[in-house]
């Protein structure tokens, strides 16, 4: 999965779509809407709260000593410092309080909900007993407003996670609700800052505040609702100050509607380290890093240039609306001599170990959308091959599973669109049985499938192993793409399996597997 992408057929449709998001209502100034990307903005402001060397408090208010996360209304500098733009948030700030506690300490928060609707959390990529997943309806009632909810369990891996609600998750988190949640290992890698970064992007009106239209069917049948504004920790653009020699832990968290990131480090080239929490053999990048929505990956980044040094960042995901999202500069005094030794792997979180020889084996499909079933892309590559191709509508055949009235297709996931979080599973496994998942995206789009309550290993790619048999959460699959992952369901409960595309998971693209 290499090279760029194509958001749409025609580049200048493309441009043309990017920049007015199908309507006048969501197009912004000349000043932010900068090279079709919005106003590109880095929370270089908060690595205070979010990052810091060694164990940090967790940023949470407390109440008698209980942990407390609050929702309600607030605002945050998306375009500049003096644009105070109204937003939801975890008490008061965008992203929610960074939570950091270490691997295998027990865990309770307190959410209260001061929305005029209601909620849940959700601890994305974190195994948590299954009345703690937070999913409405499936496995708690959703917290009205005005009331209370405890949440408590205590995390078995440490990594890189997040939480964000799952109840009309494509408003509520599209208007800010989200933090992170970081299990620090007991022996940590040696690094100088620990930093987390929250991407994200906005859609915003020329009147500078988001735009309404949450959950419209043309976005939900495309590509989601892509903003025209981007934030790192829901801040504008500042650039990253590293001294030569400073080694950092850069975690990654992708809290997007639907947006795709393309990372592109230049020269930096960094060590990724993680990917969705869970260690990966430490590898350097051989193209940009693609992070789909929900999927996170912690780099250790080496500023081993002399002082006066820069280096850009860029998204490069979406052909002819490539960017720079931040810049890194070296300044200052060496913290050490020379380069530190490169990092060894993190230590393995305990996930057991698909059993392959005796798994119970299921083929999914991926179907629906605008173009329906996918056939070979405006340019003629094919996705089969292993090639990167397109992201958005192409050249396919009209067809597949989940036609709605109008000649619009909902999502299928086997050709049944799902609607609400509770219906019948379509796996149901007895504990400690491995189950191989054959996924095929039979559809004109990219989806980034999770699945609550486990990590699963990512086995092959069109047929190709992957290199690293990494263990994720979430797997970013290209249209036409198919893609196998195994693990053993030790979880028990109903547990959702949807895109993370907040928008194709509520047109349809979700399922529940149960495990006995």
């Amino acid at each position: 999965m290499m090279g760029r992408t194509t958001l749409w057929v025609e580049p200048k449709s493309a441009a043309a779509e990017m920049l007015s998001m199908q309507s006048k209502e969501s197009r912004l100034t000349r000043r932010a809407v900068l090279a079709g990307s919005g106003a590109l903005a880095v929370g270089g402001g908060l690595a205070a709260v979010l990052g810091a060397g060694g164990r940090t408090p967790v940023g949470a208010s407390t109440t008698a000593g209980r942990r407390v996360l609050k929702t309600g209304t607030t605002s945050a500098p998306l375009i500049d410092e003096a644009s105070q733009i109204p937003v939801w948030g975890y008490n008061g700030s965008v992203p929610g309080p960074a939570l950091r506690l270490g691997q295998g300490e027990a865990f309770e928060v307190l959410l209260e909900n001061a929305l005029e609707e209601k909620t849940t959390i959700h601890w994305h990529g974190v195994r948590v007993p299954n009345a703690m997943d937070g999913v409405p309806h499936l496995t708690q009632p959703p917290v009205e407003p005005g009331e209370r909810f405890r949440y408590a369990f205590t995390p078995e891996d440490a990594g890189t996670f997040w939480y964000h609600p799952h109840q009309r998750s494509f408003e509520q988190v599209g208007r800010g609700l989200y933090g992170p949640l970081i299990i620090e290992e007991a022996d940590p890698p040696q690094v100088d800052r620990d930093l987390v970064w929250m991407l994200d992007d906005w859609r915003l009106n020329d009147q500078r505040q988001i735009s309404g239209g949450f959950g419209r069917r043309h976005d939900a049948m495309m590509a989601g609702r892509i903003g025209n504004t981007i934030t790192i920790n829901g801040k504008p653009s500042a650039p990253l100050i590293a001294r030569p020699n400073e080694r950092i832990r850069l975690r990654l968290v992708n809290a997007a509607n639907a947006r795709i990131f393309g990372l592109d480090f230049g020269e930096l080239d960094p060590m990724v380290v993680a990917l969705d929490g869970q260690p990966v053999e430490p590898h350097r990048l051989s193209a940009p890093l693609l992070l789909g929505p929900a999927m996170r990956a912690d780099l250790i980044v080496d500023f081993d240039y002399p002082a006066g040094t820069r280096h850009s960042l860029r998204d490069v995901f979406y052909d002819g609306l490539e960017y720079e999202l931040t810049t890194f500069e070296c300044q200052g005094k060496e913290v050490r001599e020379r380069r530190l030794p490169d990092p060894a792997p993190l230590p393995p979180n305990p996930l057991a170990e698909p059993e392959l020889a005796t798994a119970e084996r299921h083929r999914i499909i991926f179907g629906g959308g605008m173009m329906g079933m996918m056939g070979r892309t405006a340019s003629g590559s094919d996705a089969r091959n292993g090639q990167r191709t397109g992201s958005g509508m192409m050249m396919g055949r009209m067809g597949g599973s989940g036609m709605m009235s109008g000649g619009m297709m909902g999502w299928t996931v086997n050709g049944v669109s799902a609607s609400g979080h509770v219906h019948d599973p379509i796996i149901s496994a007895a504990r400690g049985t491995t189950l191989l998942l054959d996924m095929t995206n039979e559809t004109a789009w990219w989806h980034p499938i999770h699945l609550h309550g486990h990590s699963f290993r990512v086995l092959s790619r069109n047929g190709q192993p992957t290199r690293y048999q990494e263990w994720q959460d979430t797997v970013l699959m290209a249209p036409e793409e198919r893609v196998e992952i195994a693990f053993v369901a030790d979880n028990p409960g109903d547990w959702m399996f949807h895109c993370h595309i907040l928008e194709h998971q509520a047109a349809g693209m979700m399922a529940t597997i149960r495990v006995n």
